[in-house]
This record gives structure tokens, C-alpha cells and sequence, in this order.
């Protein structure tokens, strides 16, 4: 929302880009499409949210960077930024196709737009440099959470220099908050921050995404079920489908009703795995391999619960 704020009054235009699936807070004029718990619930956008504002929401399909620039030649000098997960993780995991990030990095610097990522989910998960790192590309912004108050409420944003002065106190665009700066959060996050900086953290990480995701997949073949994963450093999805999962269209039509009876089979086996198909599971550092391996060893019955129905 602030992020929005700031681009709207440095660009002086209305309109941003979102893009379908994606979810970034429950500010009125992003619930358009939205995922997350929108998606879970069936909900496209949300009642309350006045016409006149969701107006100024342009949606495009992720991993679709031709009709990014369809709207922009739709609505010439009229938007003031397109925000994106750069890796989508409230659709499931959904990767970027290669070239996308980097087409809307040409595409917005061409409209003299500001181009912002959503590292909420993915800023120090897929490395210690985001997602931006990961992929070569540089925002004009970037909203960060979760992971830098070391699991305690936080959020910030910042980018470019011209930009972030007009924040006040330096410039005139409103800045505030209850909680900002809180001390406790702060901690939590530096001494997050420090423990992902060690050396090895992060092929750490991999190690025991990759050991867990190719489990999976075993447990798929042994059973047959039809499901896939996506799956990016840290970060992965079982999608219920049979074909690949890029964007919303995709991962909406996969089988909500097989996740929720896998997700219930290893509720009962004592693995909570994240509860909505549309939700991204994590692997942390303080999952240990005997973790792993005995996940792993509940995912082949969780899948035969998963494609029979209740009589």
C-alpha cells in the first residue's frame, strides 16, 4: 500500500499493473484477482471495495509480459507501476518463465513506470539478495517482510534514491505506523539476518529442498497420483494436476478437492503441510534431515488418500 502510495506520487499517474493470482496484502485496490486466502475461498475480489477504486487495478496473467505491454499501450502515461511476486507464491509456487522478470524491467523503464517486487515471500528465502539477485533484475522498489522480523510482524519497502527522498519526512508522501521500528521485531530480524549470512546457510537450504522435493516426486510415482511439484531454493508446492502449473489459470484449475484429503492424510500422520493448495511450503534451517526423511516417509499413503473419495 505505501509502496503504491510512493509510486503514484513520484510517477503523478493512477493506474498499476497486478497480475492475476498474485497477493499483496489486503489493501482495497489489490484484492482484484487476488490469491492467497482469496483463492482458497473462491473469492475473486471482495465486497466493500468501491468500483471507483479497484478501477485504477489492471490485471494481467503472470508470466505474460505481452500483455503488460498491451496495457500500456491501452492506457498511455496512465500507469504508475506494475507490482509483481517476482517468484508468484500465493498461487502455489509459480516460477517466473525465463526472460519475464527481465521484459518487465524494459517494458516499465520504457514507459517511465516504476517497476516493484513483492519480496515478501521470497526476499532471503531464495537468497540472501532475494529473488532480484536470484534472476538479475533491478526494481524500482522492493516490500519485504516475514523473514526480516524473524517471524514477528514487520514490513518494509525501499528502492531507488529519487524515489524513497520523497518520503517524508524528506518529501511529502505520508509515512507512518504503530508498530514501525519496533524494537523486538528488529532483533528478531537482525539475528535472523545473521544466521542466513553464515557461509553454507543456503546450500544448506538447498540440500534439504532438493532431498525433500525429490522424495515427493518418489512418492508420486510409487502411487501414482496426479500431482507435481514446483519447486524454487527453499520454497515448494504439490500442485494436483497433471500438466504444468505457470500462472493462475493453470493453478486454478488443479484438484482442491485431492489437497485437501492429502493435506488431512498428513495432518493425521503428524506432518502439518501449508493448508490451501494456493499456499507455498518452506524449508528452514531447523528442520533437521531425520525431518526430512520422515516426511517423506508419510507423503506415499497421504497420496493414495488423496485419490479416493469418501463413499
Amino acid at each position: 500500500m505505501s509502496a503504491l502510495r510512493l509510486a503514484r506520487a513520484f510517477t503523478m499517474r493512477d493506474k498499476i499493473i497486478k497480475f492475476a493470482g498474485g497477493y499483496h496484502g489486503h489493501a482495497d485496490g489489490l484484492l482484484v484477482k487476488g490469491g492467497s486466502g482469496l483463492a482458497t475461498l473462491g473469492i475473486p475480489d471482495s465486497p466493500g471495495v468501491p468500483a471507483s477504486h479497484a478501477q485504477n487495478t489492471l490485471v494481467a496473467p503472470y508470466n505474460d509480459a505481452d500483455a503488460v505491454a498491451s496495457l500500456f499501450r491501452e492506457y498511455p502515461d496512465r500507469i504508475a507501476a506494475v507490482i509483481v511476486e517476482p517468484v508468484a507464491a500465493n498461487m502455489g509456487l509459480v516460477l517466473p518463465k525465463t526472460g519475464f522478470l527481465q521484459s518487465l524491467r524494459k517494458i516499465t523503464a520504457e514507459n517511465s513506470a516504476l517497476l516493484i517486487f513483492d519480496e515478501v515471500i521470497t526476499g532471503f528465502r531464495v537468497g540472501y539478495g532475494g529473488a532480484q539477485g536470484l534472476y538479475g533484475v533491478e526494481p524500482d522498489l522492493t516490500c519485504l517482510g516475514k523473514v526480516i522480523g524473524g517471524g514477528l510482524p514487520v514490513g518494509a519497502y525501499g528502492g531507488r534514491r529519487d524515489v524513497m527522498e520523497m518520503v517524508a519526512p524528506s518529501g511529502s508522501v505520508y509515512q507512518a505506523g504503530t508498530l514501525s521500528g519496533n524494537p523486538l521485531a528488529m532483533s528478531a530480524g537482525i539475528a535472523t539476518l545473521k544466521i542466513l549470512h553464515h557461509p553454507g546457510a543456503y546450500s544448506h537450504l538447498e540440500e534439504k529442498t532438493v532431498a525433500l522435493a525429490k522424495g515427493i516426486e518418489a512418492a508420486i510415482s510409487e502411487s501414482h497420483a496426479p500431482a507435481r511439484v514446483n519447486r524454487l531454493a527453499s520454497m515448494l508446492t504439490v500442485f494436483f494436476t497433471g500438466c504444468p502449473v505457470t500462472d493462475w489459470d493453470t493453478a486454478s484449475k488443479c484438484d482442491k478437492e485431492a489437497f485437501s484429503r492429502f493435506f488431512h492424510a498428513l495432518l493425521e500422520s503428524g506432518v502439518y503441510w501449508p493448508c490451501a493448495q494456493f499456499e507455498t511450503a518452506f524449508v528452514s534451517l531447523a528442520h533437521t534431515d531425520q525431518d526430512i526423511e520422515a516426511t517423506i516417509g508419510r507423503f506415499a499413503l497421504a497420496f493414495k488418500h488423496s485419490s479416493s473419495r469418501p463413499g
